[in-house]
């Protein structure tokens, strides 16, 4: 008899958006909800999905939150659920954010006072 099986890493979208400001960045961005998971599948068919785990993703700055598993169940439900910064455990925070000089374009670092291209006061 021939089996065929396999146990593999799957990432899933949650189809959730949450609009607010970022707690890494302070730019006004949007959570964005998906889950990992371990999945077995016999022929092709998934069979069994263990070892979930919910994570946030900011659209701003791809900040990377690890989300409790109770919020994270109710997402997945489809309840109305609203996230607050506390709910939140940092894995991956990028706290560097570009910006550019609104009259010429030119790449600003953050500790500039005048554009150094224009001359613009920031």
């Amino acid at each position: 008899m021939f089996f065929m099986f396999g146990i593999y890493p799957k990432e899933k979208d949650l189809d959730f958006r949450q609009t607010t400001v970022c707690p890494s960045c302070g730019s006004y961005g949007r959570y964005e909800a998906f889950m990992r998971y371990s999945n077995l599948s016999l022929f092709f068919i998934p069979v069994l999905k263990w070892n979930k785990q919910y994570f946030i993703r900011t659209s701003c700055c791809n900040s990377l939150y690890e989300l409790n598993s109770e919020l994270g169940r109710a997402i997945e439900r489809g309840e109305n659920v609203t996230i607050n910064e506390g709910d939140l455990t940092p894995i991956y925070v990028n706290y560097h954010r570009e910006s550019y000089c609104s009259t010429c374009g030119y790449r600003l670092e953050s500790d500039f006072e005048y554009c150094p291209k224009c001359g613009r006061k920031l």
